[in-house]
């Protein structure tokens, strides 16, 4: 169902309903989008749909508190969302530079919310309501942010965030049903300070026996502040403990008080997940704004079908906030939304993706997860699919013929992310050859990341003959249907782990395949992950053991700077990282070597004779991976005839 009808963000607003009270209030860090792609908007609606009064406070002025005194005192609580984003992710570049645009504020502006968003304003929220008014913290940065945690822009661990934000309660995960709990009991006057036995839910104690479920303690917040080790092995603890069938409580000291995080709730079943997406969002930008938010054209045709991931990548950080346990919606309920979509007047007939964290998993792993939850230390497929593993597609494939059916459906297009390695595990390959077929827009991006096995081990990847196998198949399906489909791949530089060595060898590889890349992702240190803590410690906290570390901006500009050695202006990285790694036997004049030496470099000399270059792979649009086309025997050493008429008519105009 599509609703007409935006939440109010106004007490005016809300006196045009005839209201006179109201029992919640969320405050967003993000622009008031009403589509069920915005973690806040979804809570909004949920809470609206248990027949609760609901306001919005979207990205209000934080310098005091007057647009929270403005709306009026709830209630019942105050829910505070930290926004899709991190917001010092939003921002920041991985070098610290702020950011141009922020996608989530009308026009794109910066500076419509402050950096962590969540602390400022639960604490404009308590200074304008009073310790009377219980305030709940949720979202990504609060669920990435529950325990102490190093702080990249700070470079420095800092405390759980519940000890800076003042708040009763965080949410962390997929907040739906432990928010539906808390709004019940806080509605029948249940304390807030008495609501210490929902899952998914964090609070501070004086006591750490106020911990019902069986506690596991984790080293203090001093301990991780002054030993590395110790911030290591409470990272692996508080990943064990993830898990909503096995997963225990969690205790962590912080200067005299306890954190206690109660194990994760279990995932959405299936019927509920359908409720959610079928609340009546207007799938608008709030009219309040004079300028558009570009965030929405990002998912305005879109359909996010599952949730959770067990992908397993290191450096993710939905392992830790949406879990690894997979649920998806049905596919008549996918098939609604879609039919709401070619509603709408924009829409031109193309659905823009049909996806998720990772867009082609439907279901759990295997059968054990849902009776015993995810394994410990072991990856559902790194480096080796486990083989429990369930790959089928069979679901998926369903949905999208049926999406594809949909009368004013042209195209329907899968852009989010794919595991290629579980692709591959599927016997029955009738989603790949349609996935090629129908599913892509010229071009599949895919996420080897890298090609040395011992950094795919550190990021939880798996290693690059499985990438090549499929790249193989790929296009062989393309080759086959006579296609001209390229593959993009994302790659990652200065991983813990990766040292310059290595990145010579992900060059080579680039080099030898013709492909150039126009950007480099560096690894970004955000919150919560295990990649993260590598980073902080220089200790893999699965096994304790060192790990090498770039963290000097030098090292990381070196790094990436190999992984785009064509490019004029970084020349003098790629020379220097090449006499670093000792590697200057590809700067010359051979086939293998990476850059050619220029008149005044000590590398510069006489060119020698080569023999013909073999048939090497070409370089695709955009330096994406794409096969040579054969050579016609006809035209085998001669000019095209096409070459030969250019400079003709070069020859006339001069």
């Amino acid at each position: 169902m599509r609703g007409t009808e935006f939440l109010p963000v106004s007490r005016e607003e809300m006196r045009a309903r005839e209201w006179y009270y109201y029992d919640f209030l969320v405050v967003m860090a993000d622009a008031y989008i009403d589509h069920p792609s915005f973690g806040s908007t979804l809570i909004a609606r949920l809470l609206e749909a248990e027949g609760y009064r609901v306001a919005v406070l979207a990205q209000p002025d934080w310098h005091d508190c007057t647009p929270f005194t403005d709306m009026g005192k709830p209630r019942f609580g105050v829910f505070i969302g930290g926004g899709n984003l991190d917001s010092m992710v939003a921002h920041y570049t991985v070098a610290k530079r702020r950011r141009d645009k922020d996608l989530y504020s009308p026009g794109g502006k910066m500076g419509c919310r402050p950096d962590r968003a969540t602390i400022v304003y639960a604490n404009r929220a308590r200074e304008a309501f009073g310790s009377g008014t219980p305030i709940i913290i949720g979202g990504l940065e609060a669920s990435l942010r529950r325990f102490a945690h190093y702080d990249y822009w700070d470079d420095k661990v800092r405390r759980p965030i519940l000890f800076d934000a003042p708040a009763d309660l965080l949410v962390y995960g997929m907040g739906e049903t432990a928010t539906k709990e808390i709004a019940r009991r806080l509605s029948k006057k249940v304390p807030v300070e008495d609501i210490t036995d929902v899952r998914g839910t964090a609070f501070l104690s004086q006591n750490a026996e106020k911990c019902i479920y069986r506690p596991v303690t984790v080293p203090s917040y001093e301990s991780v502040l002054e030993d590395k080790k110790a911030y290591a092995l409470a990272t692996k603890l508080q990943y064990d403990e993830n898990d909503p069938i096995r997963g225990c409580g969690v205790v962590q000291p912080c200067q005299g008080r306890f954190l206690i995080v109660n194990p994760p709730q279990r995932p959405l079943p299936r019927e509920e997940l359908d409720r959610l997406y079928d609340l009546p969002f207007v799938r608008e930008v709030h009219p309040m704004y004079k300028e558009p938010v570009p965030a929405i054209e990002e998912v305005r045709f879109s359909i996010a079908h599952n949730r959770g991931c067990f992908g397993g990548c290191n450096f993710c950080a939905l392992t830790f906030h949406q879990g690894r346990m997979v649920t998806s919606r049905s596919i008549e309920s996918v098939l609604r939304e879609a039919e709401i979509l070619t509603k709408d007047p924009q829409f031109k007939g193309y659905i823009h993706d049909v996806g998720g964290p990772t867009a082609n998993f439907r279901h759990a792993s295997c059968p054990g997860q849902k009776k015993h939850g995810c394994c410990k230390n072991r990856s559902c497929l790194a480096p080796e699919p486990c083989k429990n593993l369930d790959a089928d597609h069979s679901e998926y494939t369903e949905l999208l013929r049926r999406l594809r059916a949909l009368p004013g459906v042209k195209k329907v297009f899968v852009r989010s992310g794919i595991r290629y390695d579980y692709m591959l595990q599927d016997k029955n390959q009738e989603f790949f050859k349609e996935l090629v077929d129908y599913h892509i827009s010229g071009q599949l991006k895919v996420a080897p990341e890298h090609c040395v096995a011992s950094v795919l081990d550190y990021m939880g990847k798996p290693h690059f003959d499985v990438f090549e196998r499929f790249w193989r198949k790929y296009q062989r399906l393309n080759e086959a249907d006579h296609k001209e489909q390229y593959l993009v791949p994302y790659l990652m530089s200065s991983h813990p782990g990766c040292t310059l060595r290595d990145s010579v060898r992900l060059a080579e590889f680039l080099h030898r395949t013709g492909h150039l890349p126009e950007q480099v992702q560096d690894f970004y240190p955000t919150p919560g992950t295990l990649s993260t803590c590598m980073y902080y410690t220089g200790i893999d906290p699965r096994d304790m053991t060192e790990v090498y570390v770039a963290r000097s901006p030098h090292e990381k500009a070196l790094q990436r700077a190999l992984l785009q050695w064509g490019r004029k202006d970084l020349r003098p990285l790629v020379i220097e990282a090449l006499e670093k790694a000792e590697r200057t036997d590809l700067i010359g004049y051979e086939e293998k070597c990476l850059i050619r030496p220029q008149k005044g470099e000590k590398y510069f000399g006489k060119k020698p004779e080569e023999p013909p270059a073999p048939q090497r792979r070409e370089q695709g649009r955009g330096g994406n991976f794409r096969h040579k086309r054969p050579e016609n025997p006809g035209q085998k050493g001669k000019m095209p005839q096409r070459k030969k008429d250019a400079f003709a008519k070069k020859r006339r105009g001069k």
